[in-house]
């Protein structure tokens, strides 16, 4: 007998809770924001519109359906099963954050405070979720699924990561990043710079484009579910033992960017998520490019 499916609502603190956990009191958290010239409502109300969206979906769940709750902060300890229905109720950016945890489950992505939102993730408002969720795992679901290409980076450890929007590699503090670049067996070229991003079509819109507008618009950027991968080197430094000449590029199905390191210390992270990084020692060398997995997003 198959199990039935299980609803996962994704979810983050809002700000107001963490006022609440780091000053004990409401008196305190009001006190706090009002040194800063912020009032406690508006942060209030937010967290209100919050809680509400996220009682709503929790309601949405059919009664044979099997659920759960996990925060943002529990993602690298939850086991997600492949009969999952992942609810994400929250902030575009969350969806990033589930996504590198995700092996295939569909995502539905609410929006917990409309017209505050992009809402390029997270579409839906909370009413829509009682239709949605049984859509989700119907024969015809996948007819209504958006696959969206991530980027995976691979050391050679074996140390892993997953990301939607980007990659970064780089030193911890911002400092000189010291390395050799090259795109599969080509010439390394070495470099010293701020770090290399590496991003997909979905982080096109955010650091990446900084990247490449700073450069001039020298590739095309890919949309949102375009099997590309673009990658920018932040800040080349030209010396008589470092070069700038591999500074940009596209990467497509089979192609890597592989870094050396020749820094006592580098990391790479997804998603602006710094906590969650994989450490790189002198000589190690790590290698980025499109993951086999997909995100798969409920439109």
């Amino acid at each position: 007998m198959s199990l039935a499916p299980r609803a996962v609502l994704v979810h983050r603190r809002t700000e107001y809770e963490e006022l609440l956990a780091h000053h004990g009191t409401p008196g305190q958290a009001a006190f706090f924001l009002s040194t800063r010239g912020r009032s406690v409502d508006e942060v209030e109300q937010r967290h209100r519109r919050q809680a509400a969206a996220l009682a709503r979906a929790a309601a949405a769940v059919p009664l044979d359906w099997r659920r759960t709750r996990v925060e943002r902060a529990d993602l690298p300890r939850f086991a997600f099963e492949p009969e999952d229905v992942v609810v994400v109720v929250g902030q575009d950016g969350l969806v990033a954050n589930a996504a590198k945890y995700l092996d295939g489950q569909p995502v539905i992505g609410i929006d917990a405070d409309p017209g505050h939102n992009p809402g390029v993730l997270v579409r839906h408002p909370a009413p829509a979720l009682a239709a949605l969720l049984p859509a989700a795992v119907t024969p015809s679901a996948a007819r209504h699924v958006e696959e969206r290409t991530m980027v995976e980076a691979v050391a050679d450890d074996t140390q892993r990561l997953l990301a939607l929007n980007e990659v970064y590699v780089g030193q911890p503090g911002h400092q000189t990043a010291r390395y050799r670049v090259a795109v599969d067996d080509e010439e390394p070229e070495r470099q010293a710079s701020s770090g290399v991003l590496i991003g997909t079509g979905t982080g096109a819109t955010g650091w990446c484009r900084s990247a490449w507008l700073e450069r001039g618009g020298p590739v095309a950027l890919p949309e949102a579910a375009a099997p590309t991968l673009t990658w920018f080197v932040r800040e080349a430094w030209p010396s008589p033992t470092t070069g700038t000449s591999r500074t940009h590029g596209v990467l497509d199905h089979g192609r890597r960017l592989l870094l050396t390191v020749e820094s006592d210390r580098l990391v790479a992270f997804g998603d602006g998520i710094e906590t969650d990084a994989l450490e790189l020692t002198w000589g190690q060398s790590i290698r980025i490019g499109i993951a086999k997995t997909r995100l798969r997003l409920l439109t």
